[in-house]
């Protein structure tokens, strides 16, 4: 098989969340391109959502694992399946989101002309505010304790339209070549919900690889619909602890320090950001 028919794979993780799920899976359906196949991962799901999913879509891949492994874990169980199958590509989605119909073939070609790159990532909407950015962009900084989403929050315009290098590609979305994603050893299964896409790109960087933005490609999120909202105290409170336990990872206690020290403020600047944002 030549390196332009190999399968991708675009794997889905669901937990208690079928409506979001068959949502993703509807925009899915409108995508044309040659080998796409989707896999549901199903995280022990309680709530009848394989059977709404099996009902919904009786040809969609669907893997039934018997508790909830976690966001990280879910998509290591998804990979491991589809790379037995042979799998060239992977495109791990979350399921609260919808895709535009040609979103796939610009994160796929650069793996095709370049083996520098090892991970491409879309540009991100927030999905109530279509025109808004979530992600175009990752910035991190180990040593100030410093992660964030390049342009949140901001209308689009064109300095978003400008593919290239950057710090870390969210687990929102994200494509990688199956067997890069294999000898990297997949996502950190112990960030039980955030952390794990900056880990992996951390260690995709560290390895020499870079991570591509590509605009031309374009996704839209329901912001943590799995979470509860974006100022759901829980939510907060698990960011913060997987963001400390990422900066001990890599040892760098600066950004551990910055990050304790400088936590309530920016705790505070991200609730008001979000106020704000959402009374305009």
């Amino acid at each position: 098989m030549s390196d332009t028919e190999e399968a991708v794979y675009v794997i889905v993780v669901n937990w208690n969340n079928a409506e979001d799920t068959i949502r993703c899976l509807d925009s899915l359906s409108g995508v044309r391109f040659p080998g796409i196949r989707a896999l549901v991962v199903d995280n022990g799901s309680t709530d009848g959502s394989v059977e709404r999913i099996r009902e919904r879509y009786p040809g969609c891949g669907l893997l039934e694992l018997d508790r909830n492994t976690g966001f990280g874990g879910g998509c290591n169980a998804g990979h491991a399946r589809v790379f037995k199958e042979g799998a060239g590509y992977v495109v791990f989605l979350n399921n609260d989101t919808v895709v535009d119909p040609g979103f796939l073939e610009p994160l796929i070609a650069p793996f095709r002309s370049s083996g520098d790159v090892a991970i491409t990532v879309p540009r991100i909407y927030f999905m109530d505010y279509p025109e808004r950015i979530w992600y175009a962009g990752g910035e991190v900084n180990l040593c100030t304790g410093r992660i964030a989403h390049r342009g949140i929050r901001k209308k689009d315009g064109r300095c978003f339209a400008v593919s290239g290098e950057t710090g870390y590609a969210t687990g929102c979305c994200l494509a990688m070549r199956a067997r890069d994603f294999s000898r990297t050893g997949g996502f950190d299964p112990s960030f039980s919900m955030y952390g794990e896409d900056v880990d992996l790109s951390l260690r995709i960087r560290l390895s020499g690889k870079k991570i591509l933005y590509v605009p031309a490609s374009r996704v839209w999120h329901r912001v943590s619909a799995s979470a509860g909202g974006e100022l759901n105290p829980g939510k907060l409170w698990r960011k913060n602890l997987s963001l400390l336990k990422l900066f001990a990872k890599y040892r760098a206690w600066l950004g551990v320090g910055a990050c304790l020290l400088l936590m309530p403020f920016r705790l505070l600047r991200g609730v008001l950001s979000v106020i704000i944002f959402k009374r305009r």
